[in-house]
């Protein structure tokens, strides 16, 4: 059954652009692969062509084909070939990412009869400037759906336009997700700016601390006494830095919990001395000695120190994901639900906790870059090593 947020889109979704925004689990994307895509492809009058973006291809597929095709069948939802395109509904359909400006060549030169967008918030701006130009069919629409970012994001103020759009906002209590689900998602984004936008549907400014519920309460996110003993698998995350300082972490991960056992942190401005990256590995050693390390998790900039741990063939080297404000998000979800501890030894992380910021006089999202090498080395970890594990755990059961 639909949700009164859905019906009230399908009513009114009969302008040029059509957009639902608001807050995730709201059901945004649900009756798009439920009844509007497919509605829109059926009534294609082979003007021009069918066009769906997503913040990258993959994602696309993730979020919008391969649920559709769960509910309609591989005969009508097939899979994307080697051209980027798939049929559905018996349509040929360009499936396409949009994060980057290299992907405006993509729709260069193309007439749009029918556009959907997932994830707009996160696509390159000049991929939206061209797609607009490219929706010159008469009757040419676009659905579309984002959770909502900065004021300043440039799509509210293409949504703030006076274009021919209809834009429906909602909040995760007009969703259809269960209300104990709603309940964990509301604690797990407390106190951050992803709550005004991921739970109350907001277009909200970063400011501030990054992580004000660790900053005003380090004792909850500590562990206290002897770590001697503590079994699980080891890690260990690494911000590199040379005229900045060097930040690795030593972890120990439980099922789908993470203690941050121990760290080493270099900083070369107060020691006045530069260490170079064979030094750096030997402090990697000092770190992990009398531990069995799954893999190292590096800053993927750091390839001259990647290749160095490599080059002695002890540790498996992982270079991190690095998308900083996904990563802050996913990091403080995984902090919110008491999935990451830090012993009480790891100063230079607690320190750090206490002062690391969003730079508020920037239009986008933005840390400002001082005090942020432990929690660069962290976010790395939590993104790349235990929300795997986390998702791992919870498909399990």
């Amino acid at each position: 059954m639909l949700s009164s947020k859905q019906r009230e889109y399908l009513a009114n979704c009969s302008h040029r652009w059509n957009v639902k925004t608001g807050a995730t689990g709201s059901g945004k994307t649900y009756v798009d692969y439920l009844a509007v895509i497919p509605k829109r492809l059926l009534a294609l009058r082979g003007q021009g062509a069918a066009v769906l973006l997503g913040n990258t291809q993959g994602t696309l597929v993730r979020n919008v084909l391969d649920p559709m095709r769960e509910i309609w069948g591989g005969e009508l939802v097939g899979t994307v070939s080697s051209d980027n395109t798939a049929r559905l509904f018996g349509r040929r359909v360009h499936i396409l990412g949009a994060d980057s400006r290299k992907h405006v060549a993509r729709l260069q030169g193309m007439t749009i009869e029918y556009a959907y967008g997932d994830e707009i918030t996160t696509w390159h701006e000049d991929v939206f400037q061209m797609l607009k130009s490219r929706l010159r069919c008469p009757h040419s629409c676009f659905d579309g759906t984002c959770n909502p970012d900065s004021p300043e994001h440039w799509f509210k103020k293409f949504l703030d336009s006076d274009a021919d759009i209809f834009c429906q906002n909602s909040t995760i209590d007009d969703g259809v997700l269960p209300p104990e689900i709603v309940q964990q998602l509301k604690a797990e984004y407390a106190g951050t700016v992803f709550y005004d936008r991921f739970i109350l549907g907001k277009w909200a400014l970063a400011s501030g601390l990054v992580y004000p519920f660790v900053a005003n309460d380090l004792d909850a996110y500590c562990l206290h006494g002897s770590t001697a003993g503590m079994d699980g698998q080891f890690w260990v995350s690494i911000d590199y830095g040379t005229h900045n300082p060097c930040s690795m972490g030593l972890w120990c991960v439980q099922a789908a919990r993470a203690v941050r056992l121990k760290e080493s942190y270099y900083d070369s401005r107060k020691t006045r001395t530069q260490r170079t990256d064979e030094e750096h590995y030997t402090a990697l050693e000092e770190l992990t000695r009398g531990y069995y390390i799954q893999g190292v998790v590096v800053d993927p900039s750091a390839a001259s120190f990647i290749e160095t741990i490599r080059r002695h063939g002890r540790y498996m080297v992982l270079p991190a994901e690095n998308d900083v404000v996904n990563g802050i998000r996913t990091t403080a979800t995984l902090l919110q639900s008491g999935r990451v501890l830090l012993h009480e030894n790891c100063t230079d992380s607690l320190r750090e906790f206490k002062t690391y910021s969003w730079d508020d006089k920037a239009q986008q999202d933005k840390v400002i870059k001082e005090n942020d090498h432990a929690m660069d080395d962290i976010r790395y970890f939590c993104v790349t090593v235990l929300a795997q594990v986390y998702r791992w755990a919870e498909w399990r059961r």
